[in-house]
């Protein structure tokens, strides 16, 4: 008997009745429940049908959290929008000002010297795979700034979403760091000024919890990623090419894909930051079951990061259950 039936066998034993959708739906958000206890922060869930047909499993699913990098979707979603009007394209090459590198793998660990230009096709490959965050920023800029991504996301009728300052501008107050001329530099120089920066980035810090710039909600992320993959936000090319892109992630090994089958096709973008851990995508069920939208965000977690992507596997391990075996279509 799985874990899922089983806990449903309880809920039975000691529930009013109820409708089956409703009490399958109670039993598995309890799951989700008893799953966040282990970490000591606050895990809101959303998840849903691609199709929008059937129950949906919400755990504070409307209390705002730190994007951190999953704001790149929105970033890549504004850009693409930009390509769909023919004011950008694919293989148009963008100089990389040396002034912009933010320190990650990629464009800030690759390239030192002047003189680089990326696409941005390929822009949008380094930000949403390894999570590039130079290539965010530019990308950033391209779509005119976080306020005009902010603009394009509620363009698509969402408003539980918000993107406020580009990646060098976060970390720069998140650590308390100054403006400087070459970011992966002054961090260097901020860490060996004070060794207790680099433990800051591991732990929940009050302000910027509770800071609503650059939040979101796991119902918006869940909506504007519903939007992206049913191709209401975004041409069909455009639609498969960040659909492609995002199956590409290498950051997300341990979290939504964490417990899954190994060759569930899971099309992702992670995010962390301090207390927060994120991790929201579309989940391909097997056969005909179709796809499951998922955005599951935890926040104010001292625990070390592996705890939290343990956590984020088992929520998603029950919501793949959930949807393949469980729940009426």
């Amino acid at each position: 008997m799985s874990r899922l039936i089983m806990f449903g066998a309880l809920a039975l034993a000691c529930m009013a009745p109820m409708p089956a959708a409703a009490m399958n739906t109670a039993v598995v958000e309890a799951e989700i429940g008893r799953a966040a206890q282990q970490i000591d922060g606050v895990v809101g869930v959303a998840a849903w049908r691609l199709d929008g047909t059937g129950p949906r499993i919400m755990v504070n699913s409307d209390q705002r959290y730190p994007l951190a990098s999953t704001f790149k979707v929105a970033v890549a979603s504004a850009v693409l929008a930009k390509v769909d009007k023919g004011q950008l394209s694919l293989d148009q090459l963008i100089p990389i000002d040396p002034r912009m590198m933010v320190e990650s793998e990629g464009l800030a660990s690759t390239f030192r010297h002047p003189g680089a230009s990326v696409s941005v096709e390929n822009l949008l490959e380094l930000a949403l795979t390894v999570s590039d965050n130079t290539a965010a920023d530019i990308l950033t800029k391209l779509a005119g700034g976080p306020a005009a991504v902010t603009q394009w996301v509620r363009s698509q009728g969402i408003e539980g979403l918000r993107v406020d300052r580009d990646t060098a501008g976060l970390i720069r107050d998140f650590y308390g760091l100054p403006p400087g001329p070459s970011f992966p530099d002054s961090l260097a120089a901020g860490l060996k000024a004070n060794p207790d920066l680099e433990a800051k980035g591991e732990k929940p810090d009050p302000a910027f919890d509770n800071d609503p710039r650059d939040t979101t909600t796991p119902v918006a992320m869940g909506e504007l990623l519903q939007r992206i993959y049913s191709g209401k936000a975004l041409s069909p090319a455009s639609t498969q090419l960040i659909g492609e892109i995002m199956e590409r992630n290498t950051t997300g090994k341990a979290r939504i894909r964490g417990r899954l089958p190994q060759d569930t096709v899971v099309a992702e973008k992670t995010g962390t930051i301090g207390g927060s851990l994120n991790d929201a995508g579309v989940i391909t069920l097997p056969g005909k079951a179709g796809k499951v939208v998922l955005a599951i965000y935890v926040k104010k977690s001292a625990k070390p990061w592996e705890d939290r992507e343990r956590v984020i596997a088992d929520i998603s391990r029950a919501i793949y259950d959930y949807y393949l075996f469980e729940a009426p279509q």
